[in-house]
C-alpha cells in the first residue's frame, strides 16, 4: 500500500451541479427571461460592466461565468477577500493579452467587491473606462452604501432574489437524477423532507445542496432520504439573518413600519423573525423605545413607560419572559395612537439651532446666582409663570433677539394630543390679546 498515494478529491455537490448553459441555470428569470433586460442585452451583445446583489447561494458567481462563456470572453475571477490591487493589476495584464493574441474581451469577476476600500475599488475604473475590462462585482450588501459613486456610474446593478420553491424544487430533482449528482446512487427524497430542505435553505441554492449531500451520506443506495434522517441532520437551522447586514436592516425596518402602520399582527412577525435570525433581544428592546417616541409620542405618553419596562424585563429575566414583554410592547404600539409631532418638531428645532449659530440668551431668561450677574442685568423683567393667571405669561418670549418665535411642535388631532392641542391653541389666543414683550440687550 503506497502511503503516498492518495484518491483525488471529489467536488462538493453544489460545484459539481454548476449549470453549463444559461438554460439551465435556476432562479432569477426577472432578469434572464426572454424580453427581460440583461437576456436582451446578451442576445444584443451589449455586454457591459455590472454589479450583481443579492443574499448568498442565488448564483452570482454562475451567472457570471455563464455570461463569459455566452459571450465567448475570457473569465477572470479575484476574491476581495484574499486580493488586492496587485492581484487586479495581474488581472489587467491578463486581458490586455487576451486582447492582444486573441482578439478577446475578458471578464473580471470580482467576489465580496464590497470588502475592497475605496483606494481598491478605484483601481478598476481606469480599464473599465477604456474597455480593458467588463467588470461583474458580486456583493450580499447594498450598493449605494459599500461601493464608490464612479465604479456604480460605470456599472449596471442587478438585483438577485432568494430562490423560489420551484427553483429549488428543480435544482433538488436535477440533483438527485443526473450522472454528475447523486443519479447513481437512486436516492428518492419524501415530501415532508423536501418541506424541511425548504426551509432549512431559505432560499439559498448552494446551502439546499449541501444539506442534500450529507443527507445522502447518511442514506443507503436506492433508499429514501426521509424527515426524521433530515431531522437528526438539520437540527436548529437559523434562517437568513446577516447582523449589521442588508437583511438585518430591511426586517428592522419591516418591523417599525408594521408598528408605524397600526398592524399588531406583521410587527409581531417580523420580531419573531429576528429572533428566529438571532438577533440579540436587547438590540430590539431599544428599538421599541425609539419607535415609542418617533411614531407615538404624546398621542400616548404611556407607551414610552412600557416599552422601558419591556426593556427591564427583558434585561432581568432574559428569553423567553423578556420575549414575551417586548412582544406586549410591540402590539402596544401598534394600537397605540400615532404621532409624530415631537420627531418632527424636534428635528425642525434641530436643523435651526444648526443654522443660526450661537444666539445669545436673551438676559431675562438667564440666571443670576451672583451680585455682579444680577448688576448685568440677568434675570431682570423675567416673569415667573406661577405668579400669572393661570399660571401662564401671556405674550411672553422665549427665543432668542434675533430669531423670531415659530412653532415646531405641532400636535396631531389624535390621543392625548388632541387635548395638547387645544390647550396649546388656548394659550396662542391668550399670546394675540397680549402685548408682545421683545427685550433688546
Amino acid at each position: 500500500m503506497d502511503l503516498f498515494r492518495s484518491e483525488p478529491v471529489a467536488q462538493p455537490l453544489a460545484a459539481r451541479m454548476r449549470p453549463a448553459s444559461l438554460d439551465e441555470y435556476v432562479g432569477q428569470q426577472h432578469l434572464l427571461a426572454r424580453g427581460k433586460p440583461l437576456r436582451e442585452a446578451l442576445e444584443q451583445g451589449a455586454l457591459h460592466s455590472m454589479i450583481f446583489w443579492g443574499p448568498p447561494g442565488v448564483g452570482k458567481t454562475t451567472l457570471a461565468r455563464l455570461l463569459a462563456q455566452f459571450c465567448d470572453a475570457h473569465f477572470e475571477t479575484v476574491s476581495a477577500v484574499l486580493a488586492g490591487v496587485k492581484e487586479i493589476r495581474q488581472a489587467v495584464e491578463v486581458a490586455k493579452q487576451q486582447a492582444a493574441q486573441y482578439g478577446r474581451r475578458t471578464i473580471l469577476f470580482v467576489d465580496e467587491v464590497h470588502r475592497f476600500n475605496k483606494s481598491q475599488q478605484d483601481a478598476f475604473l481606469p480599464y473599465v473606462e477604456d474597455g480593458t475590462l467588463i467588470f461583474i462585482g458580486a456583493t450580499t450588501e447594498n450598493p449605494s452604501f459599500e461601493l464608490n459613486n464612479a465604479l456604480l456610474s460605470r456599472a449596471r446593478v442587478y438585483v438577485l432574489k432568494s430562490l423560489d420553491e420551484e427553483a429549488l424544487r428543480r435544482l433538488v430533482q436535477r440533483a438527485l437524477t443526473e450522472e454528475r449528482g447523486l443519479g447513481k446512487r437512486n436516492l428518492s427524497l419524501s415530501d415532508e423532507a423536501f418541506s424541511m430542505l425548504l426551509a432549512a435553505a431559505d432560499g439559498d441554492g448552494r446551502r439546499m445542496l449541501n444539506f442534500l449531500e450529507n443527507a445522502s451520506d447518511l442514506a443507503e443506495d436506492g433508499g429514501e432520504i426521509g424527515a426524521e434522517l433530515l431531522q437528526s441532520l438539520l437540527g436548529d437551522t437559523r434562517r437568513r439573518f446577516d447582523k449589521g447586514g442588508e437583511a438585518f436592516y430591511d426586517q428592522i425596518s419591516a418591523l417599525h413600519k408594521s408598528i408605524r402602520g397600526s398592524n399588531p399582527d406583521a410587527a409581531l412577525y417580523w420580531f419573531a423573525r429576528m429572533l428566529d435570525g438571532g438577533c440579540d433581544p436587547l438590540y430590539l428592546a431599544r428599538r421599541v423605545v425609539r419607535m415609542a417616541s418617533e411614531d407615538i409620542g404624546n398621542a400616548d405618553p404611556r407607551a414610552l413607560s412600557l416599552c422601558l419596562s419591556a426593556w427591564d424585563v427583558q434585561e432581568r429575566l432574559g428569553s423567553p419572559e423578556g420575549e414575551l414583554a417586548v412582544a406586549q410592547a410591540i402590539t402596544y404600539l401598534a394600537c397605540a395612537p400615532k404621532s409624530n409631532a415631537v420627531y418632527m418638531g424636534f428635528k425642525a428645532a434641530l436643523r435651526e439651532a444648526a443654522e443660526h449659530g450661537s444666539l445669545e440668551v436673551p438676559l431675562h431668561l438667564r440666571n443670576a446666582p451672583t451680585k455682579l450677574m444680577k448688576q448685568l442685568g440677568y434675570g431682570e423683567e423675567y416673569r415667573y409663570a406661577h405668579d400669572e393667571p393661570g399660571a401662564y405669561a401671556a405674550g411672553e418670549d422665549y427665543f432668542p433677539e434675533d430669531l423670531e418665535p415659530r412653532q415646531y411642535y405641532q400636535p396631531v388631532p389624535r390621543g392625548l394630543e388632541l387635548k395638547i392641542g387645544e390647550k396649546l391653541r388656548q394659550l396662542a389666543e391668550l399670546d394675540r390679546n397680549s402685548p408682545r414683550q421683545r427685550r433688546k440687550p
